[in-house]
């Protein structure tokens, strides 16, 4: 999964569990760019009588740094609180709701944001604002689309907000690819068992997850950079130091100290894939700016090395190439140089680190995208950025198997597989404007298997 589930620790705490980052110049209003970071992964629909939402324990941040800043200059919080409104009722709703306002909706989030930077300070940009309902099914929730529309809000200098449930908009065969790296497609290459070949089985498609996106001018994001317009983005979700449970004597807890960083996200699969098991926990307790400590599992990543044990014979090129994988350094950790990709470039210098980086100056694509982002010549997609239909596992994939090592090391003839891999999935549940995810599935729509 791109990040779901993807250390021991956090898959127990899936409120705090972000799952995926998204950033791109938003098509429909090319003047901004939308940050878009997800929570609680997959969420069964029919999730009821407590039905999924955000933490009031956690704070929730989106980070943005500019090109050489080893430190967040840009950081936008968001914190939650939860409404009860009728705590002798079990229920979630009593009625259809109708309206954010809606009395007979019992059970309610609110949220603020909070923007700081490294110069000027924290501002509260907005308070009291309204996260819609889960979508629950026809009766009682009859309008879902207008409720997630209400919940669009509008903040001072441009800035545009959402937070609430979403459809998921990674896919992946997670089933396939867990099962000791099949391929459906490839499968009767597959060292194990020969199954036969067949199109990939999208495990997320019916399932959705809590998202909060932020739309801002670019100018937001770039002013005081020298004109610089690469940004680079990671998420995080934190919780209080210590924790005492039940001290109140009615059931709740009481959390104290300073929030603790338990997870994070930058690139799709960094931790889930590249950094090992022993370490996972960790990382999501790290800064980014300290990932050089990382940086072996990028270089030589264990994947890469499986791919010519699982399907024998399919890569030898690569099961031959020994040197570090500068092409996935700059990928990943450094950001593409100018030069590798032609004039384009998103480095943000030396310093290694997890970030989604994104040339803020490259327009949008609004004909015909690549999937494939940059591997498709589309320099608007991953790893420019990401946006939300970029195929990103295939990306990944065809990355590790050594597509992009030309780009660095012209000796290096890829294997014919790597332009191929994949796992055969596709998915279109998304919306052409803000905030581009697509509507929830109900548990009352979603059949049972």
């Amino acid at each position: 999964m791109s990040s779901h589930r993807e250390a021991p620790e956090i898959s127990k705490d899936p409120v705090a569990d972000s799952t995926d980052v998204y950033a791109f110049v938003s098509p429909d209003d090319p003047g901004t760019v939308t940050i878009i970071t997800n929570y609680v992964p997959l969420e069964a629909p029919a999730g009821g009588p407590n039905f999924y939402e955000f933490g009031d324990d956690v704070l929730y941040e989106i980070h943005v740094r500019r090109t050489g800043a080893d430190t967040p200059e840009i950081t936008y919080g968001f914190q939650f609180k939860t409404e009860v409104v009728n705590p002798n009722s079990f229920l979630y709703n009593t009625g259809p709701i109708t309206s954010l306002q809606d009395p007979h909706w019992n059970r309610r989030q609110t949220y603020t944001v909070t923007r700081t930077d490294n110069h000027n300070g924290s501002v509260v940009l907005g308070s009291g604002l309204t996260c819609p309902p889960c979508n629950i099914g026809p009766l009682s929730t009859p309008d879902y689309p207008s409720l997630a529309a209400a919940a669009v809000h509008s903040l001072p200098g441009g800035r545009t907000v959402f937070a609430g449930q979403r459809a998921e908009g990674f896919y992946v065969d997670l089933g396939a690819v867990f099962d000791l790296g099949d391929l459906r497609p490839f499968a009767n290459l597959h060292a194990f068992g020969h199954l036969p070949a067949a199109p990939g089985v999208n495990a997320t498609k019916l399932v959705n997850v809590h998202s909060i996106a932020l739309k801002v001018p670019i100018r937001d994001l770039t002013r005081g950079s020298g004109g610089n317009p690469v940004i680079g983005v990671y998420a995080s979700a934190s919780r209080r130091k210590v924790r005492i449970l039940g001290i109140s004597g009615d059931g709740t807890d009481l959390e104290t100290g300073p929030f603790v960083q338990v997870s994070r996200l930058g690139n799709p699969l960094f931790n889930e894939v590249l950094v090992p098991m022993g370490k996972k926990d960790f990382w999501n307790t790290q800064d980014p700016q300290g990932d050089s400590q990382f940086a072996p599992g990028v270089e030589h990543p264990e994947l890469s090395g499986l791919l010519n044990v699982l399907y024998p014979g399919v890569f030898p090129n690569l099961a031959a190439y020994t040197k570090p994988r500068a092409d996935l350094d700059a990928i990943l950790l450094t950001g593409i140089p100018s030069g590798v990709v032609g004039t384009f470039t998103n480095y943000t210098g030396p310093i290694q680190a997890d970030l989604l980086r994104l040339n803020t100056s490259v327009p949008p694509t609004t004909s015909s995208p690549s999937r494939l982002g940059i591997l498709g010549g589309d320099l608007a997609g991953f790893p420019n950025g990401r946006r939300v239909a970029d195929d990103v596992f295939t990306i990944e994939l065809r990355a590790l198997a050594g597509a992009t090592i030309p780009l660095v090391d012209p000796s290096f003839t890829p294997d014919g597989a790597a332009s191929l891999v994949t796992d055969g999935v596709t998915f279109d549940n998304y919306l052409p404007h803000f905030p581009y995810l697509g509507v929830p599935y109900s548990g009352y729509d979603v059949p049972a298997s």
